[in-house]
């Protein structure tokens, strides 16, 4: 063979060659990125041909497929669809899923391991495959109610059964309306995603899990357990002076309004919770230390690390302290500290929960098509971030801060509530939150209210919403 001849050969094999690769790499090892591009039309085609599982409240779907005479032949519909939009999330054509719809798509498009039996008998059997249901935790009237309690404010509320960490409520606002971004027209569905990233506060995050915030005093429950486990108790006197000069600044630490806590400059802890004391605590926390604050909001979930409930949560963290100025800012909820609207209800929940703190979930059931049961979520313990005895201490104070101090707005009449106001600065108006549960001894709902911005204080604008939320539960379970 000539030199030109095998040239070309040559040529044609390393052709061949890169054919073959390039086949190979798509096939095997891009199949699956191809597979999921919300670009890709034929597995688009595929997916609305199949009839997509339903997402169940309390029996009642509040997503689910209906047929239609179209070329995709199914349309996803969200019958009360402002109302659960943050927890079912969308799934649309142009903009893909998010949220529950995301979380667990593998469920309910009928891709999920579990769900291979029913496929297969499909296959054979010629019947038109389908998705499985998941069956979510929440309480419909718990949810309807938050929700309604929100209106006209930018906020979150979060309820959980204490003894088991169920999710019995997720409401943020603004909403919006996921049907309108999971039609089958295109250029509608662009139009409304552009209506809405116009909107002044993104209607799509869901607040009580999606960002986090300063949560000002709602943290000295954290501190309050901190100094409980030290020893001290709701008795113990502690530092409560008019003003506080931060260690090694001038700056001078005041309190709400500028107010004193006490004529003495000392105060019972009790006390101290009861009227929320800003110098008191800061006094406390920079008293107990850093590692003390810390491991006690740690214990709480404060680790600065995400979660999934399965739908995806923000992280919660005390942040980086550097010195006791910043200690004593960090110890009434200021400085670094976030928190998710999640988050301060699982410091709720643990406290009515005897000191052990649940693992909070949303999705109670996974159901085949036939709708029977392939999962059913088991409460699981996270840990006890503090004993019994300091719960008892602590659900002492929290009473007090309802019956006698910030938190009156949350009363509920016929039941003790154990609560806590927090009012926290931010670069705009004051961020209101409430935290409690109900009742207070025999609890059976912890709640989280946080009003972004809101501008009051949290014993004026989160602790009324609160009430709401507990009173319709209560009142749902015949208490």
């Amino acid at each position: 063979m000539n030199a030109p001849l095998r040239r070309v050969a040559i040529s044609v094999l390393v052709l061949f060659t890169l054919l073959i690769v390039n086949v190979n790499v798509i096939q095997v090892v891009r199949s699956d990125e191809l597979r999921e591009d919300t670009r890709n039309t034929r597995v688009l085609a595929e997916e609305y041909d199949r009839e997509r599982g339903s997402i169940v409240v309390e029996g009642s779907e509040v997503a689910l497929s209906v047929p239609t005479d179209g070329r995709l032949t199914y349309l996803r519909q969200y019958p009360e669809g402002p109302v659960y939009a943050g927890v079912t999330g969308y799934y649309s054509l142009v903009y893909g899923n998010e949220q529950t719809e995301r979380a667990a798509d593998e469920v309910l498009s009928g891709n999920d391991p579990r769900l291979l039996v029913r496929r297969l008998a499909d296959l054979f059997t010629g019947r038109d495959p389908s998705g499985g249901d998941v069956v979510l935790t929440l309480d419909a009237e718990v949810q309807q109610t938050a929700m309604a309690a929100l209106e006209g404010v930018t906020g979150a509320v979060v309820a959980l059964d204490p003894s088991t960490g169920a999710v019995l409520g997720l409401a943020s606002t603004p909403t919006y309306d996921p049907g309108l971004l999971s039609s089958h027209d295109p250029q509608a569905i662009r139009d409304y995603w552009a209506e809405l990233n116009e909107a002044e506060r993104d209607p799509r995050l869901n607040r009580a899990i999606g960002d986090n915030y300063p949560p000002g005093s709602v943290f000295k429950v954290v501190v309050s357990a901190a100094a409980l486990a030290e020893g001290y108790t709701p008795d113990s006197v502690i530092p409560a002076p008019q003003t506080l000069t931060l260690p090694g600044t001038s700056t001078e630490l005041e309190n709400f309004g500028g107010s004193a806590c006490s004529s003495s400059g000392e105060q019972s802890l009790i006390d101290a919770l009861t009227i929320s004391c800003n110098t008191a605590f800061a006094q406390l926390g920079i008293d107990l230390g850093e590692d003390r604050v810390r491991e006690m909001a740690e214990a709480f979930g404060m680790d600065g690390d995400g979660r999934e409930i399965p739908l995806a949560v923000a992280p919660s963290s005390i942040g980086d302290i550097e010195g006791d100025a910043q200690l004593g800012v960090s110890s009434i909820g200021q400085q670094d500290v976030r928190m998710t609207p999640l988050q301060a209800a699982m410091i709720a929940s643990a406290v009515a929960n005897d000191g052990t703190l649940m693992e909070p979930y949303l999705v109670d059931q996974v159901r085949a098509p036939d709708l029977s049961v392939i999962d059913q979520t088991d409460p699981e313990e996270l840990g006890e971030p503090v004993t019994p005895e300091v719960a008892d201490q602590l659900t002492e104070m929290m009473v007090s801060v309802v019956t006698e101090g910030s938190g009156r707005r949350a009363q509920v009449p016929g039941v003790q509530v154990a609560g806590k106001t927090g009012t926290a600065e931010n670069a705009g108006p004051d961020h209101n939150w409430f935290i409690g549960f109900a009742p207070a001894d025999d609890p059976q709902i912890a709640v989280a209210v946080f009003v972004a911005n809101g501008g009051g204080t949290g014993g004026d604008t989160s602790a009324p919403i609160a009430r709401q939320v507990i009173s319709t539960y209560l009142e749902g379970q015949g208490g």
